[in-house]
Formats: structure tokens, C-alpha cells, sequence
């Protein structure tokens, strides 16, 4: 091992023992073991869920801006939680209730290059994206895709919430040395947001499938337990930078892992652009102002 592999080494283990110091580092939250027990009832009603969720507003009010975005194409405007869960079925809510309520667990403004909004609206798009890649290509679990691709940054809003000196280190080595953001972040800390949303997602003992996704987000063709919710979060990640909608600075330069190809079975790189071209008009003439 020479220095720079050493010192690399150094400061990941370091960055690991301080994230597991942290005395505040959310368990697994209230609201999701509130949730898992209502849906292990087999009498339990959509009343009796909605009660759970409707009492955080916070929570409602992004449940709602899902249920009526038009990824879901429902004739009539969904004005409840109780009508969503009638609509969506308790798999989707309980989807969408986990993945929201992990991201609200790191919200936080300690960070002067923290792009909250957009951190929001990339997580969304990537999110109601996913879900449509998995839909059209056939994957089973879409509902998983939609709690990966909202869920795949959320190491990044624990590094500006936890790290807030170590995230403007990173912000300002973007900008000085014009490299990518996951190198700038492995110098600093030693270790990728993949790899630290991963580490959380251990902790709560969420699903290996839901890990590997967030871990392998930019490397599909890396992950070891299911490639393709890894390749659909990774593509449709990718479309947000190359479409700028939902677009977000973490990703700037994300390169398209081809090995997606033979993963999610597209044929060949003209099939890929074809998706692409596809998918940009879709989220042009649905979702263009929903981060504005």
C-alpha cells in the first residue's frame, strides 16, 4: 500500500467510526414501525393507515404530490391519504412512507451550498422515473424502484448534515480542481455518499436489495444483489442530468454505465438513445415545473 492508498484509508476508517459515534444519528424513525405493524395486521383498514400518516403534514403533503403526479394518471385529483392508499394499494404508500420518511430524517440547513429544493426534486424525479423504467421494462417490484430512486443520494444529505466543514471541503475541491464530486468526496472523507447510504440502510436492516441499489447507483454493473434495481435507479439518474430536469450539481459528468445494457436486456446503444429520447419528452411535458 503507498501513502496516498494509506492516508485514503485513514480517513475512511475515521469518517466510519465518526458516523457511528453519532449519538443523534436517527434510528430506524417512529413513523415506519408505526406503518410495518399496521400492515402486519390483516384486518388493518386504509383508515386506520391513514391515521398513522396523517399525522405528520410534512409527510402528507409529499405522499399527495406523488399520488397526483402523473406518473400515476389517476382521473380525479387524490385530496387524501386514506383515498391515496385506496388508489395506490398499501404496498406503494408503505414505499413511499419509508423512502420519505428517511429523507426527512437528515433535513437540515447547516450547510451554505446545501441545495435543499433541488435536493428534493432530483430525489422526486429520480424517484417517479424509476418507477416508469420499471413499469415499462417489465421489473416486478416497482414500487421498490420508486423507494430506491427517491433513497440513492441520501448519503448526501447525511454528509452536509453531519460533515457540514467536510462538505464545504468538497464543494470548494469541485469547483477548484473541476473533478468529480465522489472523488472529492473519497479525498476528504475517505468514503462515497453510496457508500454511506449504504452503511445506513445496514443499520435499519432495510432490505439488501434497497443497499446495493443506493451503493452501486453509479456503477450498476458493480452490485452484487440485484443489478437491475441498481441499472433502472442508475438510468433513470442519468436522464435527470442529460434531460435537466430534476437535474442536481452531485451529479454533473455522470457517465452512463453501459453495462446496463445487457443488465436491463436494451439490445444495443441505439436502443438506449431511442429510451432516452423517449423518456426526456416525458419528463418535459409532465414534470418541468414541479422543482420550480
Amino acid at each position: 500500500m503507498n501513502n496516498t492508498d494509506y492516508i485514503l484509508e485513514e480517513k475512511r476508517e475515521k469518517s466510519k467510526q465518526q458516523l457511528m459515534r453519532i449519538r443523534n444519528l436517527p434510528s430506524i424513525p417512529m413513523v415506519i414501525l408505526e406503518v410495518s405493524k399496521i400492515l402486519e395486521n390483516p384486518n388493518a383498514s386504509a383508515k386506520d393507515l391513514s391515521k398513522i400518516i396523517s399525522q405528520d403534514q410534512g409527510l402528507t403533503a409529499k405522499v399527495l404530490t406523488i399520488a397526483n403526479s402523473p406518473l400515476y394518471g389517476l382521473p380525479r385529483r387524490v385530496s387524501t391519504i386514506e383515498f391515496a392508499i385506496v388508489v395506490l394499494g398499501f404496498s406503494q404508500i408503505k414505499n413511499l412512507v419509508y423512502a420519505l420518511t428517511l429523507m426527512e430524517a437528515f433535513k437540515s440547513n447547516k450547510t451554505k451550498s446545501w441545495y435543499k429544493k433541488k435536493f428534493w426534486a432530483h430525489s422526486f424525479v429520480t424517484g417517479i422515473l424509476a418507477k416508469r423504467i420499471s413499469d415499462d421494462l417489465g421489473y416486478p417490484k416497482s414500487g421498490e424502484a420508486l423507494t430506491a430512486g427517491l433513497l440513492h443520494d441520501l448519503g448526501i444529505s447525511v454528509i452536509q448534515r453531519y460533515f457540514p466543514e467536510e462538505f464545504e471541503e468538497i464543494v470548494a475541491l469541485v469547483e477548484k480542481e473541476e473533478m468529480l464530486y465522489t472523488s472529492a468526496e473519497e479525498r476528504v472523507l475517505g468514503l462515497t455518499h453510496e457508500e454511506i447510504g449504504y452503511m445506513l440502510i445496514t443499520k435499519w436492516n432495510l432490505p439488501l436489495n434497497l443497499g446495493d441499489s443506493i451503493r452501486y447507483h453509479h456503477k450498476p454493473s458493480k452490485a452484487k444483489t440485484n443489478s437491475k434495481l441498481a441499472a433502472i435507479v442508475h438510468f433513470a439518474d442519468y436522464m435527470t442530468q442529460v434531460t435537466g430536469i430534476g437535474d442536481f450539481n452531485w451529479d454533473e459528468n455522470i457517465q452512463l454505465d453501459n453495462g446496463i445494457i445487457d443488465i436491463l436486456g436494451l439490445g444495443s446503444d441505439a436502443y438506449v438513445g431511442a429510451l432516452i429520447s423517449t423518456y426526456s419528452k416525458v419528463l418535459t411535458d409532465e414534470y418541468k415545473d414541479i422543482y420550480q
